[in-house]
């Protein structure tokens, strides 16, 4: 367990990972590549709150960028910490 921004976390913190690679599939699945070399499923639908409702669109959730290591949708307004994605995902064995 830890603490970061005052918030606890359980397990151990991942630190200085990064997104390097990300394809949305169908049903707001996407294929995320982190810069730990590992590939990993994460299904978006954990997504929740106000701010992540423009994800249901799929013209919005189709069209991830990465910006700094991090994916963002809908020109920078949504995004995601990486961390997150990471501890919310599952392995992959292909590469994007």
């Amino acid at each position: 367990m830890y603490v970061m921004n005052g918030i606890v976390y359980g397990g151990e913190p991942v630190t200085n990972i990064k997104i390097s690679g990300v394809k949305a599939l169908d049903d707001m699945i996407m294929l995320v590549s982190f810069s730990t070399g590992e590939t990993r499923l994460f299904d978006a639908t954990i997504l929740q709150g106000e701010v992540f409702e423009p994800l249901k669109q799929e013209d919005v959730f189709t069209n991830p960028v990465i910006e700094n290591g991090v994916v963002t949708w809908n020109d920078g307004s949504i995004d995601c910490a990486p961390e997150f994605m990471y501890d919310n995902s599952y392995e992959y064995s292909m590469a994007i």
